[in-house]
């Protein structure tokens, strides 16, 4: 289990609306976790607070897994959050269908 520290400084919260980032170290402890308890990671997710559901091009930047699913949820109008699922390859995302079933 990976533990994250929730930080709730006014300055974390104004830069956590412009940008996305997590500690590579803790990234690669959570997938080492999934991989020794026989699962198989399939992508990751985060939310856009004030912007649509589709890759930033600092998303398509970060997007270090060809073969990950990238999903993001857009929080825009809170009352109706958006989410998406993209295949992200170099400086080209396509949209993937998705199903929550």
């Amino acid at each position: 289990m990976v533990r994250f520290q929730k930080d709730n400084s006014q300055a974390f919260q104004e830069k956590a609306l412009q940008h996305f980032s997590m500690d590579p170290k803790e990234q690669l402890a959570a997938v080492k976790d999934m991989r020794a308890n026989g699962l198989v990671p399939l992508g990751n997710w985060h939310s856009h607070p004030e912007s649509p559901s589709r890759p930033s091009d600092e998303d398509k930047r970060l997007a270090y897994d060809s073969k990950a699913s990238y999903m993001i949820l857009s929080l825009m109008n809170i009352d109706e959050p958006v989410l998406n699922s993209f295949h992200i390859e170099g400086n080209v995302s396509n949209k993937e269908d998705l199903r929550i079933i």
